[in-house]
C-alpha cells in the first residue's frame, strides 16, 4: 500500500513519538490505504531514537491504542503515536497520591 501507482489518492497523516527529553512529529503524504504500522515504518523514528521498535511497540490514533496497527487504516488527518512501555503502573500511581492526600488531610484535621 505504501508504493505510490499512478492515480494513487494520497493523503496527509503524522506519526508522533515522544520521550521525557524531546518530542518529534514526522509528517508524511501516505498512499489512501495506508495502515498505522505501515506509515510508522515510514516515518523511520529509529533513526532518531534507536530504542523505537515499530514491531513490538504499542500505537495508537489521537491518544487511543489499537492492538492490530497493521489493520488499522488510516484517514486524512490523522496521527499516529508510538509508545514507550510505561515506567509506573498508572494504578499504583493514583492509589499512592490518593493516600498521601488523604494522609495529609488527615494531620490537617489533628
Amino acid at each position: 500500500m505504501t508504493e505510490e501507482k499512478q492515480g494513487d489518492k494520497k493523503i496527509s497523516v503524522e506519526v508522533a513519538y515522544a520521550t521525557p527529553e524531546k518530542q518529534v512529529i514526522v509528517p508524511l503524504r501516505v498512499v489512501q490505504g495506508c495502515t498505522m504500522y505501515e506509515a510508522a515504518k515510514l516515518a523511520n523514528l529509529e533513526a532518531e531514537f534507536p530504542e523505537v521498535d515499530v514491531d513490538t511497540m504499542p500505537m495508537g490514533v489521537f491518544g487511543k491504542a489499537d492492538k492490530k496497527p497493521k489493520d488499522r487504516v488510516l484517514q486524512e488527518g490523522d496521527r499516529v503515536e508510538v509508545y514507550r512501555p510505561l515506567i509506573a503502573d498508572p494504578k499504583a500511581s493514583r492509589k499512592k497520591r490518593a493516600e498521601k492526600a488523604a494522609a495529609a488531610k488527615k494531620e490537617q484535621s489533628e
